[in-house]
């Protein structure tokens, strides 16, 4: 059960990064981020890795954005 939360917040987080890339966009990423992070740790208690994983792979691509544009755009 705590696989299938984790999945549907990576899913949604992930929905929600996709156009949050565009230059104008990307401070939204800071509310993004936060989000996929609680679902990794969801993730992490279950006994499944699928979950986890990906919401991991959406803070990974959250972050390094962020970090390229140096948090701001």
């Amino acid at each position: 059960m705590l696989n299938v939360i984790s999945w549907l917040i990576g899913l949604v987080c992930l929905v929600l990064a996709i156009p949050l890339q565009l230059p104008i966009l990307g401070i939204g990423l800071w509310l993004v981020l936060p989000v996929a992070v609680l679902g990794a740790g969801i993730g992490a208690l279950s006994s499944s890795n699928g979950g986890r994983n990906l919401n991991l792979i959406v803070v990974l691509i959250c972050a390094l954005r962020l970090a390229i544009t140096g948090g701001f755009f």
